[in-house]
């Protein structure tokens, strides 16, 4: 026993009226439990009862009742289903292990139904068994996300390029800004040295002084704020010319969109439809393998059942010698003889009707697919008109508003201009009395102070303009670290595909190879899968896709090796190989971690020893280990493992 399984707890199942039980309760521990009795005995019920607790939907009602129900406790924990009946239907209810068993299902429920084994079995395509739980499209939706994202980053790092070659720019323009500062203000600090001087010597209208002190204020105030009008109409225009410029782009793109982009409901009832049909070829393919295998084990002579039936009406002869060794055949249907050639031919025909099922269903496949991007792609058309027509609005609703500023201040700049003239005028009317060159180095006082002002605002600007480059620049290291991670990440996504469909591979084979050399099955050497890249036509297009292809090695008698088919191999080696993939499918799929539970049963086909062999090997992979097994079978294994034999 694994420490997994010491850890585990007991179990406790209480059934009613699911299946054939009545009602019953049983209790078994982890590791390996078997289920002990002859066929009929209710074993498969017991386990599709573990099965409807756990969250599968595969169990059935008592034929006689209208609701059962089950609870699984384990340890503290108890989980309950109940189903009921609802005319044709079956409603369950209740608090399952699992809100979705899907994986469980394929992978760890491995009753003669699971789909997993019947897939080897009819030889069908194990990749898309294996790849079903995988939501590609939610990879390939990733994989689009994390595309646009880098793209924001890498123009975010390329705005932070241009940005550094910037940063030296501003700088110089700060330094000469600084530098010319420096130099008015000395030139001012001379000015005013000069006016102290002048005063001493020249008496003047202290009135008249300080009313040209006064408009020469002014005038310095109005020419400071026609300076930020004219820098802020600026700004406006090219704020507009931008906007103009997006709103054009956006306008060309939403033109080559309909107005109207009808079709979606017409494309999700084919896609419904398409689903119904190939649902109803899936059951005719089933249906056709069911009869070809029956067919198959008649004429081997291998199906015990009819051969007794057949035995009770033929006491003198083999019947098994006279299915396999004769030219003619008793049929099974209708009870006259008939020539075996015929049965055969009946059978290729068959055949020949279920390959042409599977190709209708490819088909189906292929043209739900197509339907499918079509309907990805209207939807995202939709989204996209949606965006670029509520983009357009808002950048309407911005240019209104820039333009009505741009008015605004250009009146505003009319004003100041009028305002400027004005105070000009009054300027030069008191410069032209008679108050010598004091009047003229008080003029050129104030002119100093406006252009040392209009120096330090744009110094303002300036530094912090380098403050705010500076300050994204320092993002770069995180956006850089965060577009290594979007690569790590896209890598990934764009080889999980790829990965799981190796790794399930990887873990098929390496799981044959052992089971094999445990089981020693004569003359098969190996059986292992290849994952090839073949094209295929999707709709109207050629794609490459991924194939899981299985070969079957052989020896022959005199030693030299061949490659089989599955449809040669003994029904014991097909139960074999079926449960062997739908363990690889466990362990790819980590469902030990969603489910501790696998579910063993109709193995007769296997004999006792290989049984034995086979349940200690899958043991290993579970905390709880279920088999349905005959008393002999059940007898050959470990005498430690836990046995029910009433149910």
């Amino acid at each position: 026993m694994s420490q997994a399984q010491s850890a585990a707890e007991a179990v406790t199942l209480h059934v009613e009226n699911i299946g054939g039980i009545a009602e019953t309760t049983v209790e078994f521990g982890p590791g390996v439990t078997a289920l002990a009795g002859r066929n009929a005995t209710n074993r498969t019920s017991l386990l599709q009862s573990i099965m409807a607790a756990l969250g599968s939907d595969s169990a059935s009602l008592k034929g006689d009742a209208d609701e059962g129900s089950v609870s699984l406790t384990v340890g503290d924990r108890t989980y309950t289903r109940t189903l009921k009946r609802r005319g044709s239907t079956i409603v369950t209810e209740g608090d399952p292990y699992l809100e979705d068993a899907t994986l469980a299902d394929l992978f760890a429920f491995l009753l003669e139904s699971n789909e997993s084994r019947q897939a080897v079995a009819r030889g069908d395509d194990l990749r898309e068994l294996i790849m079903r739980p995988i939501d590609t499209d939610a990879i390939q939706t990733q994989i689009r996300e994390l595309e646009e994202e880098k793209r924001e980053v890498d123009n975010e790092i390329s705005d932070l390029d241009s940005l550094d070659g910037r940063l030296p720019e501003l700088e110089e323009e700060r330094q000469s800004l600084k530098e010319q500062i420096e130099e008015k203000r000395t030139e001012l600090e001379e000015k005013e040295q000069e006016i102290e001087e002048a005063d001493a010597n020249i008496e003047q209208s202290r009135d008249d002084r300080d009313e040209l002190e006064s408009r020469l204020d002014d005038l310095k105030e109005a020419r400071s704020d026609l300076e930020d009008v004219r820098y802020d109409i600026d700004a406006e225009g090219e704020s507009i010319e931008a906007l103009e410029s997006e709103r054009e782009e956006l306008t060309t793109e939403r033109a080559e969109i309909p107005d109207e982009l009808d079709g979606g409901d017409e494309i999700e009832s084919q896609i419904a439809d398409l689903r119904d049909r190939m649902q109803r070829v899936d059951s005719s393919v089933n249906q056709l393998q069911t009869v070809i295998q029956f067919n198959e084990d008649m004429l081997e002579g291998t199906s015990a059942d009819v051969a007794a039936a057949l035995r009770d009406e033929d006491q003198d002869g083999s019947v098994t010698d006279a299915l396999v060794d004769s030219d003619t055949v008793v049929c099974w249907t209708c009870g006259t003889e008939v020539e075996t050639s015929q049965i055969e031919e009946t059978v290729d025909r068959l055949r020949s009707l279920r390959r042409e099922k599977l190709d209708q269903r490819n088909d189906l496949r292929d043209e739900i697919d197509d339907l499918e991007d079509e309907r990805n792609e209207l939807e995202q058309l939709h989204r996209r008109r949606g965006q670029l027509d509520d983009r357009v609005q808002s950048i309407d609703q911005e240019l209104d508003r820039r333009r009505d500023r741009r008015e605004s201040l250009k009146e505003e700049r009319e004003e100041l201009t009028s305002r400027v003239e004005t105070l000009e005028s009054e300027v030069e009317t008191l410069e032209s009395r008679d108050y010598g060159d004091v009047l003229e180095l008080h003029r050129e006082a104030n002119q100093l102070e406006f252009e040392i002002g209009r120096l330090e605002n744009d110094l303002d600007s300036t530094e912090s303009e380098v403050e705010s480059v500076e300050s994204r620049l320092d993002d770069r290291e995180g956006l850089e670290q965060r577009r290594e991670e979007i690569a790590d990440e896209l890598a990934d996504l764009r080889t999980k595909i790829e990965r799981i469909e190796s790794e399930a591979i990887e873990e098929f084979n390496s799981h044959m190879d052992t089971v094999l050399d445990i089981l020693d099955y004569g003359n098969l050497d190996r059986i292992w899968i290849e994952r090839t890249e073949q094209t295929v036509r999707e709709g109207r297009r050629k794609v490459q896709k991924s194939m899981f292809d299985m070969h079957i090695i052989r020896s022959a008698d005199n030693g030299t090796t061949y490659e089989d088919t599955i449809d040669h191999l003994s029904e014991s080696e097909r139960e074999v190989t079926g449960l062997v993939f739908a363990l690889a499918g466990y362990l790819v799929h980590d469902v030990h971690e969603t489910v501790p539970f696998i579910l063993l049963d109709s193995l007769e086909a296997i004999d006792s020893g290989r049984i034995a062999q086979l349940v200690d090997y899958i043991s290993e992979y579970a905390d709880y280990t279920v088999a349905a097994l005959l008393p002999e079978d059940a007898a050959a294994l470990d005498d430690d493992y836990e046995r029910i034999q009433e149910i």
